[in-house]
């Protein structure tokens, strides 16, 4: 279970790492505005802000998550602020993944299920692991 655990929290991690890129780094790029449903380059200058912000939101579980990892994977895997970190931070991600699909309906689905399957397999698998 250890194992399913940190490799669902590291690619849990990549992919709020590549969120991060694409909000807060490559946002007012038509390719990256048109994956998120922008009509516009005027409507992507508008929201850049609110991206740039939800960017580093994803950059921090990400890093949290990513340090979680580290101090287990260096542990006898019995570290408990590591298992606490990949356990919260993954629990926020899936927690975001519902919010995203119950706010924005069918449209984003596919989405939050990206964001969310490995968050969720990571907290499963990490409070089997750590227990």
């Amino acid at each position: 279970m250890t194992a399913l655990a940190l490799v669902s929290a590291g690619v849990a991690a990549l992919l709020h790492l590549l969120f991060f890129k694409l909000e807060s780094l490559d946002w007012k790029k038509p390719k990256t505005w048109k994956t998120f449903g922008l009509e516009s380059q005027a409507e992507a200058d508008t929201t850049a802000a609110l991206a740039f912000n939800q960017g580093f939101y994803n950059l921090f579980l990400a890093v949290e998550t990513i340090v979680g990892i580290v101090l287990v994977a260096a542990s006898d895997t019995r570290d408990t602020i590591g298992w606490t970190l990949i356990v919260f931070a993954c629990a926020s991600m899936l927690a975001a993944a519902v919010v995203l699909v119950s706010s924005g309906g069918k449209p984003f689905a596919r989405a939050a299920a990206i964001q969310g399957l490995p968050a969720v397999v990571a907290v499963i698998s990490g409070l089997i692991a750590a227990t």
